[in-house]
Formats: C-alpha cells, sequence, structure tokens
C-alpha cells in the first residue's frame, strides 16, 4: 500500500486543498483533486528525508508552546524597539551559534523557528553542519543569547529527533 500511496494524510489534504481552492464540487474538480492527491506524494516521496519517528512527543507540545511565546514576546520586543529606535537604535549582530543537531529534519524545524520568531534570520549553515549564523536584531550580549538559543530551541530538537 505504501508504495502506491505514500502519504495517505497528505493525498488527503491535497484533495480537500484543491477542492476549497477551487470552490467546487463538480466531477471534473473531484476528478482532477483526486488525481493531485494521489499522483503528488507519489512523485514526491524520494524528497522524504529518511529518519525515526518522533520521539517524546511532550517535549514537542512542551516546545510548541515555547516557540508560540517567544514569538509573540520577540514581536513585541521588536515593535518597541522600532518605536524607539530614534532615541536607541538596535544593536543588530550576526551571531554564530555552535550546533549539535545534525539531523536534517531537526535542522528543518530550527530553520523554522528561527524564522517565525521576530528578531532572528536564519543566514547560513556550515557545511558540515557544525555552526549557524544568525543575524538578531537587538543583541545584548552574544553569549547570553547563544546560551539562551541552545537551551530552548536546539535542546528540545535534540530530544525530540535525535
Amino acid at each position: 500500500m505504501k508504495r502506491w500511496l505514500p502519504s495517505p494524510l497528505l493525498s488527503l489534504a491535497l484533495f480537500a486543498m484543491w477542492l476549497m481552492l477551487n470552490r467546487s464540487l463538480s466531477a471534473g474538480h473531484l476528478l482532477l483533486g483526486a488525481a493531485a492527491g494521489l499522483v503528488m506524494p507519489w512523485l514526491l516521496r524520494r524528497l522524504q528525508p529518511a529518519g525515526r519517528p518522533l520521539r517524546h512527543p511532550l517535549v514537542l507540545c512542551k516546545l510548541v508552546l515555547v516557540v508560540g511565546g517567544d514569538v509573540v514576546r520577540s514581536a513585541l520586543d521588536v515593535g518597541w524597539g522600532v518605536l524607539r529606535s530614534g532615541h536607541r537604535p538596535p544593536r543588530g549582530a550576526f551571531v554564530t551559534v555552535p550546533l549539535q543537531l545534525r539531523d536534517a529534519r531537526a535542522l528543518a524545524a530550527l530553520a523554522v523557528i528561527t524564522t517565525v520568531v521576530p528578531g532572528t534570520v536564519w543566514c547560513e549553515l556550515a557545511p558540515d553542519r557544525s555552526a549557524l549564523l544568525l543575524h538578531v536584531y537587538d543583541l545584548d550580549g552574544e553569549a547570553e543569547f547563544i546560551r539562551h538559543f541552545k537551551d530552548r530551541y536546539e535542546r528540545p530538537l535534540k530530544e525530540i529527533f535525535e
């Protein structure tokens, strides 16, 4: 079954998305949606990284809550920093964070987290995946930022994926 339908949930989601985007339940759209739902996952199955199932789902739930809180807090901090930039300009800086993560899925999750949290931008990953270059909007202390980044994001991802 996996050979012909590698991702049943993805197939169902693509089918539903096709119907919602076209706002039609005509026979043609039902057929095209089913074709997209069946063919696309089959064509893209080799792009899926090989890996083990996720471990520690409670750590994953906690990480989602931490990231959600950080998004709100960072958005407020960046907004406040923009408003007061005339009095105290932000101290933007590039920071190199040494990484222990090596799993491709964990690094992809870290990239998403870094991109979602306002005030940080993922700039470059070392070819051997040993370090990450980030740009930080307003940096108080580099060592403190690195410790905070590794404790809040890298450590839980390492527990979940490795």
